[in-house]
């Protein structure tokens, strides 16, 4: 069976050394650079992995019956803003995961045969020559262990919601406040001092114009 895996692709593993007999175990430490699009290990205009930047793996994989069982940790620095003051962040991250890779069915022949198609369960991840790609499985990790909605730190005020200026910086910040039950009533009363003013200005207008005459 030819493999549609790249074993140059350093998030592909070889499992042939580990072997098929079961119990039988492996450790793997490796760092590597984290996929950009459509890989993208993080949450789309929200935080993530910046592509390129160094994730650390540490891998266990045990041969079982049906396949190997990986277990590991990935840990990262993502980046992504504030949703409360809309700075930049950074915080580290450490996803755990555990993924069975299962051998293909074999033929009566007993040779390797490629998974059907219409397979009824989508989501086993299979064995290909004895290799797995890890990406799918570091992906889905990294997103569940991002927060949804990040901060840079539990305290953050945000920003002012009337004039945007960030709370962090000016922490006595404040505007005074106008009830709306007054508001009406005092642009009434700015328009008939307004008014008055302008009655004031004509009647001065009056007595000047009588004392030229």
């Amino acid at each position: 069976m030819s493999t549609r895996l790249d074993h140059r692709n350093p998030l592909v593993f070889d499992t042939h050394e580990l072997g098929r007999r079961p119990g039988a175990l492996q450790r793997l430490s490796r760092t590597v650079d984290a996929p950009g699009s459509p890989a993208v290990l993080g949450i789309d205009g929200v935080i993530g992995v910046p592509e390129g930047k160094p994730v650390e793996l540490d891998l266990r994989l045990e041969s079982v019956m049906e396949g190997v069982l990986v277990t590991g940790t990935a840990r990262a620095s993502a980046e992504g803003e504030c949703v409360r003051c809309l700075e930049p962040l950074r915080l580290d991250v450490a996803a755990d995961f555990q993924e069975m890779f299962s051998y293909p069915e074999a033929d009566e022949r007993g040779r390797a045969a490629e998974p059907a198609d219409d397979d009824e369960d989508e989501d086993v991840l299979y064995l290909e020559d004895g290799m797995f790609d890890l990406e799918p499985v570091l992906r889905d990790a990294v997103v569940l262990a991002l927060p949804m909605q990040p901060v840079c730190r539990e305290d953050c005020e945000g920003l002012c919601s009337e004039c945007g200026i960030n709370l962090n910086d000016d922490p006595d910040h404040h505007h005074d406040a106008v009830d709306i039950r007054w508001a009406a009533l005092q642009g009434l009363a700015e328009t008939v001092q307004d008014g008055e003013k302008d009655n004031m200005g004509g009647a001065e207008a009056g007595v000047d114009e009588k004392q030229e005459k």
